[in-house]
């Protein structure tokens, strides 16, 4: 690493390089004025990242010796609840309050739909996230299991495809019925005085019970190639094609329904990436630089040849009238998920030498290189708005910090006061018990809250750890304390008047290629009140869009607000336990298995190959999408099991060898895959063991500092 010194500050030359010759320049700013007011950020937050790093520590402790003290014991939930109050683990609540976050995009405040989340390292796919607002339907039901069964076979299928159009007609007869007849039966499209008429096959025409719901088309009014309609705040896009082989046998000439599905995208810089070093930070922020001012292109071979995958172009259609033209986005809103204030960064030095906290350099180069945007370019957000997702904070003074933080990143970049918006992940304990302070702690920043059930199981277990075994993990995620964490967040969110101004949201759906379970299960995210939720594909979005045009989340959100709270703090305070568990040895083994297969699946790719987020088969070759917050939730229930005797070192051990046969199977097609059996001495192997073996000593039980360690020394050496 060669560094150039700027300000007080050491920069890795090639960071310097890129902000110097990529970033600023498209800012305007002075690059003296920019270094200096990083230097300035770094000497007066730092210190305070810091502290509240310790204090974080010193309550881990303060908690695990009162656990420890009463081993054995029965606990009383209100002396419990009392010491958390008396370490100041739990604060006290203050007076009822409304965010005031203004400028916020239609996206964030009132369009309720799904949400992916995408590695900022890999253009081609963050580009598929961007694009990913618009989606066949069609294909996205005919090219996955969400009618009951998957495809077989090449070449099309006139049985399958004649379901796929059924299922679509049944659909529009929800979102868009009639005021006679059905989609299923319509023969033609057409316009009549600006509405929208449909004929049927028994010669008879109708058109929209709600004709508000005819948004605009395309081409002749007698005969359009594309109706769009609107329901619940999405549109629908009916494609007019009978020329097309996927029309054929269709009455009215329907081609496709396209759906509009990734309302927003978060582009990942923390959970699903690995980013170790200064290249590697580099490449995150020139794709989130390409993605904002619409430069970003992938070329990847396929099929033979060379594809080129850039932005699509905005969607242009005429008003219903006919009188003038109209364009709709073409690309999901996107936010930008920075790192946590745990992890310090190679590629900055402070004035002493020291590494500084990664989450300062992620405020700095994140919002320099959307500032244009905020500025007036307004390509990405129409409100002039930077869209900032910060992780893993504890409490509401770490939430204050982050605030304050992005206030200097506003003075040194020029930007208007609270032009970063800030979303607050809820997935750390002392942020879901304190969450309506720390909402408060920045009312006017705040766009987005939701729960991550993996991350917030992880510190579950971390904060607990002296209390006892835990239950399995699928035990634990059907105890009173999740359905309380879930209702309690949009309970909170609504409470602080989130409603429409910033979206309330939930975890993601970690099985991609089982889109049935998902079109059938994920209808609870938008009936229990949340205006979004994570997908982990294009496709997957698609089929999630659906859920929303049967709920209508301002519906529903209105309703909880009127019946009151539905969530209590005591419940959320039950600890997941497994007192008096008496499980079979067979049980006790394939939990352990369960998780090693998982963890060692995972992180050979991260460490081996710098992958941060992919499909990882398990242990019945059933592929999951696997991150640093399954990694720290499997680690961290074994680290549990291991400390309170339920399996022991050698078993695990045992365990852990076994498994790493299976995961080098699973990865024998890789070219790339070094195995990790017999020799078991790699860094990945060695990462997997400190994970759960060192899991009791790790800072929440976080992943990165083991992760982070293991991929710098495989990077080193080649």
């Amino acid at each position: 690493m060669e560094f150039d010194r700027r300000s007080s500050l050491q920069i890795d030359r090639d960071l310097r390089e890129f902000v110097e010759n990529e970033a600023i320049p498209e800012s305007g700013l002075d690059p003296q004025a920019f270094w200096e007011g990083f230097a300035e950020l770094v000497r007066d937050f730092e210190p305070r990242r810091r502290e509240l790093l310790r204090i974080r520590d010193e309550m881990q402790e303060r908690i695990d010796g009162w656990h420890r003290e009463r081993r054995g014991q029965m606990r009383d939930p209100t002396e419990y609840k009392r010491f958390l109050e008396e370490i100041g683990y739990l604060v006290p609540e203050g007076r009822d309050f409304q965010i005031e976050t203004a400028n916020t995009d239609p996206e964030i405040a009132s369009i309720a739909g799904p949400q992916l989340v995408v590695p900022a390292t890999n253009a081609r796919f963050a580009l598929n996230a961007a694009n990913a607002r618009w989606n066949s339907l069609y294909d996205a039901l005919y090219g996955t299991d969400a009618l009951g069964d998957p495809p077989t076979g090449p070449g099309y299928d006139p049985e399958r495809g004649g379901r796929v159009i059924a299922w679509t007609r049944e659909f529009l007869d929800g979102a868009a019925p009639l005021a006679a007849g059905t989609h299923a039966k319509a023969t033609k499209y057409f316009l009549e005085g600006g509405q929208l008429h449909v004929k049927q096959a028994d010669g008879s025409s109708a058109g929209l019970a709600d004709p508000g719901k005819f948004a605009g088309y395309r081409g002749d009014p007698a005969a359009p190639d594309c109706i769009l309609l609107r329901n619940n705040g999405l549109h629908i896009e009916i494609s007019v094609n009978r020329a097309s082989p996927a029309a054929a046998g269709d009455m009215a000439g329907v081609a496709d329904v396209i759906l509009e599905s990734a309302i927003t995208t978060i582009v990942d810089c923390e959970d699903s990436v690995a980013a170790v070093d200064a290249p590697d930070k580099v490449q995150a922020y020139r794709n989130w630089k390409g993605l904002i001012d619409g430069t970003l292109v992938a070329d990847f071979a396929k099929s033979g040849s060379t594809v080129r995958r850039s932005l699509e172009p905005d969607r242009r259609y005429l008003r219903p009238d006919g009188a003038s033209e109209f364009d709709l986005k073409a690309q999901a809103l996107l936010l930008v998920r920075n790192v946590g204030l745990l992890m310090d960064v190679p590629a900055v030095r402070s004035s002493d030498g020291k590494e500084i906290g990664e989450c300062l350099l992620d405020a700095m180069c994140t919002a320099l290189l959307a500032s244009p945007d905020a500025m007036g370019r307004k390509r990405n957000s129409a409100s002039g708005s930077i869209y900032v997702v910060v992780p893993k904070l504890h409490g509401p003074a770490e939430v204050a910090f982050v605030n304050d933080m992005f206030g200097k990143v506003e003075d040194v970049l020029g930007l208007p006061r609270h032009a970063v918006k800030l979303g607050v992940m809820d997935e750390e304990r002392r942020t879901t018990l304190n969450l309506k302070e720390c909402v408060r702690s920045a009312k006017n920043r705040v766009a987005f809250i939701n729960t991550g059930f993996l991350d917030r199981t992880g510190d579950e277990i971390h904060t607990s750890m002296e209390a006892g075994p835990f239950l399995r993990k699928a035990d634990i995620r059907n105890e009173p304390w999740i359905a309380a964490y879930e209702d309690w967040n949009v309970d909170v969110g609504l409470a602080c008047g989130l409603d429409g101004r910033a979206q309330i949201g939930k975890g993601m759906w970690a099985m991609p290629d089982l889109m049935g379970d998902m079109l059938e299960q994920k209808i609870a995210h938008p009936s229990a009140g949340a205006s979004t939720a994570w997908v982990p594909s294009p496709t997957a979005a698609t089929l999630h869009a659906t859920h929303y045009h049967r709920v209508n989340v301002a519906a529903r959100q209105a309703e909880i607000k009127k019946g009151g709270p539905r969530a209590r703090l005591e419940t959320i305070l039950q600890i997941p336990l497994a007192a008096g568990a008496n499980w079979s040895e067979e049980e006790v083994l394939a939990e352990i298995e369960n998780n090693l297969q998982g963890i060692l699946g995972y992180v050979v790719r991260w460490v081996d190959q710098g992958v941060g987020c992919s499909k990882v088969p398990d242990i019945r070759n059933v592929a999951l999408m696997e991150d640093r917050a399954t990694c720290r939730i499997s680690s961290q229930h074994l680290a549990n099991w291991l400390h309170h005797g339920i399996v022991d070192e050698a078993e695990v051990d045992e365990a852990m060898r076994k498994m790493a046969a299976v995961v080098d199977r699973q990865n024998a097609s890789d070219p790339e895959y070094s195995p990790m059996a017999p020799a078991f001495g790699g860094d990945a192997y060695q990462a997997a063991r400190d994970l759960v073996f060192k899991g009791r000593e790790l800072p929440s039980g976080y992943t990165e500092p083991v992760l982070h360690k293991r991929r710098l020394r495989r990077k080193r050496r080649g």
